[in-house]
């Protein structure tokens, strides 16, 4: 099937420390859910398996017969059946979710309480259209999704056109409407609600390290500096800069509660999903912000008091708190466009289990190796554009058991639910 980027899933098994007997597997998986519009992805979570069933029979026995709407919706139920086939592989207890949309507040789950009905809820096959292999069914009964800056109209010039509130552009996180690439979660554990912390108003200027992007590539014939502007100049107005959030998205703080033989122990999930560093232009605006999106959490996880929310608490992580970083941070420590020091910063923190960052329990796949990427640790990527870009990492109060991407190498079970070249 053509048209989807794969970001793999990425697992690592913890015990929480001093109660050994409790394993929890906690994972991060792009999904790339992403729609033209939320109700395309309602649509197609609402489809029954009697209807996917159809859809997936028509186009296995003669996909050019179909009209081009069933083939497309065909292509897409069974891009979700492959997913759901690898979660119920994996079977992670907590799954971050990025580029599954939502209506931009976060308050409709109608699209997560589908893909649990439809699709986690029913076997699924590890040789995606071929069949066989089922796997069984897997039900979250915590289910969440957050309010996003993607497609949020700024009402601003923020791509410096000369037209205010044009989206995407102007969308306080690149979206061409509110809610697109959004992220969300499931967990076999209870949610602390009132507890959850979010950033979505935090701006930009207020991080400590944060440097306000300026037009530095000057002579490019194939992108041309926008009109009342200057090499050296800063992209955002003064006014602009006041007001300019720093996460594209979201940064979000759930802790979940995670029961054992020995008590409840809370662990926080730092969610996040930075912009790219590329795309850029005249300036290294998305380079210097997938920078700061990432600061953020190494300000946060050292308890920076700087740092506010969005219902006005300040204030970062506790010391002595257990906590997972997960998402996709669309920055690689070894290659890449990124600045490649504020991943390896925040990889390398000492609240952070560095076995599992950078040492033996650092998550790895075979089929990264087979795909012989060249970048100093292949075995590590965990996209299929051959950077490491996924993360799921404990803090070092959480021992580490085993890690892994699912990437299957040829021959391995689950291959053609990542390389399928129908």
């Amino acid at each position: 099937m053509k048209g989807f980027k794969w970001v793999l899933m990425l697992l690592i098994a913890v015990g929480l420390m001093g109660c050994q007997n409790e394993k929890i597997t906690v994972a991060s998986f792009n999904l790339s859910f992403d729609r033209p519009s939320f109700e395309q992805l309602q649509d197609e979570m609402a489809t029954s398996r009697s209807e996917q069933d159809a859809l997936v029979a028509a186009y296995v026995g003669n996909k050019d017969a179909m009209d081009a709407e069933d083939k497309e919706k065909a292509e897409k139920v069974i891009q979700i059946r492959n997913v759901a086939a690898i979660i119920q592989h994996v079977r992670p207890d907590i799954l971050m979710m990025a580029e599954f949309n939502n209506d931009g507040n976060g308050d409709d789950l109608s699209a997560m309480h589908g893909f649990q009905r439809n699709y986690l809820s029913h076997e699924q096959s590890l040789n995606s259209i071929d069949g066989g292999d089922w796997q069984k069914p897997i039900v979250y009964p915590v289910m969440e999704t957050f309010s996003t800056n993607t497609g949020l109209n700024s009402g601003l010039d923020l791509d410096n056109n000369g037209i205010a509130g044009q989206l995407p552009g102007d969308a306080w996180g690149f979206g061409f409407y509110h809610g697109q690439y959004a992220f969300g979660l499931m967990s076999r554990f209870d949610i602390k609600t009132r507890k959850v912390r979010t950033f979505q108003n935090f701006k930009w200027k207020d991080l400590p390290t944060a440097t306000i992007p300026t037009i530095t590539n000057c002579n490019d014939e194939n992108n041309p500096i926008p009109a009342g502007l200057s090499c050296g100049d800063n992209w955002y107005t003064d006014e602009e800069w006041e007001v300019m959030r720093l996460s594209s998205k979201n940064h979000v703080d759930v802790p979940v509660v995670v029961p054992t033989p020995f008590g409840k122990e809370v662990v926080h999930l730092l969610l996040s999903h930075p912009t790219p560093p590329v795309f850029d232009t005249v300036t290294q605006n998305n380079k210097l912000r997938n920078r700061d999106e990432i600061q953020f959490w190494i300000d946060y996880i050292n308890g920076g008091k700087f740092l506010y929310d969005d219902k006005g608490k300040k204030g970062g992580l506790k010391k002595k708190a257990h906590f997972f970083v997960m998402g996709d941070l669309n920055a690689d420590p070894e290659a890449g466009e990124g600045f490649r020091e504020t991943i390896a910063t925040l990889l390398e923190n000492p609240r952070v289990n560095q076995a599992a960052t950078t040492g033996e329990f650092t998550p790895t796949s075979n089929g990264a190796l087979e795909a012989a990427n060249n970048v100093p640790y292949p075995e590590r990527v965990t996209s299929t554009f051959g950077l490491r870009v996924d993360y799921a990492f404990p803090s070092a109060s959480l021992e580490v058991e085993s890690s892994g991407v699912f990437w299957p190498a040829t021959g391995e079970p689950g291959r053609l639910l990542m390389n399928d070249d129908r």
